[in-house]
C-alpha cells in the first residue's frame, strides 16, 4: 500500500486540537469565575486532547491506497478499520479538493464518486503533485473501463 502523506497528522492536530484547547480554556476559565464544576468539563477536555493525541498519528500511519489492474484499493481506520475496492468502471468522476489547513501543507484529497451513494472513497492527505496525478490516472482508467459498457 502507498502511505499518506505524514503532514497530514499536523494538519489533523491544527484542526482537531485547536478547538479541544479553546473549550478547554474556556471550561477552566468558567470554572475560575462561575462554578468549580467547570473543572470537571475542562478535565474531560484534556483526557480528549491526550487520547487524540494517540489517535492521530495511529489513525494517518493506517491510511493507504493502491491501484490494481483493475481496482483501487483504499484503507483506512484505527478503532474501526475500512478496507474499499473501488473497481475503475464503477467510478463515474474524481474531484480533489483541499482545505486552508491542508493547503498550508501541500495536501489534497482525491474522491471518487459512483454509483453507489454509499462509497466511502476518499483517499485524504496526498501530496498535491500526487493527488493531481492520481487523479489523472484514475479518470482516464474510469473512461476506458465505462467504454465498453
Amino acid at each position: 500500500m502507498n502511505p499518506v502523506s505524514r503532514k497530514l497528522i499536523k494538519a489533523r492536530y491544527i484542526v482537531n486540537l485547536s478547538w479541544m484547547a479553546f473549550f478547554t480554556i474556556a471550561a477552566g476559565v468558567a470554572g475560575y469565575f462561575l462554578h468549580w464544576s467547570f473543572y470537571i468539563i475542562a478535565g474531560v477536555f484534556v483526557a480528549l486532547i491526550l487520547w487524540l493525541l494517540w489517535l492521530i498519528p495511529s489513525q494517518v500511519k493506517l491510511m493507504g491506497w493502491q491501484e490494481t489492474d483493475d481496482e483501487l484499493l483504499i484503507t483506512k481506520g484505527r478503532l474501526w478499520h475500512r478496507f474499499t475496492v473501488v473497481p475503475y468502471g464503477r467510478i463515474q468522476f474524481v474531484d480533489v479538493s483541499s482545505g486552508p489547513i491542508a493547503r498550508m501543507y501541500g495536501l489534497k484529497a482525491v474522491k471518487l464518486h459512483t454509483a453507489s451513494a454509499g462509497t466511502d472513497a476518499t483517499v485524504k492527505g496526498l501530496e498535491a503533485d500526487t493527488a493531481d496525478a492520481l487523479r489523472e490516472r484514475l479518470a482516464d482508467k474510469a473512461r476506458e473501463r465505462m467504454s465498453g459498457l
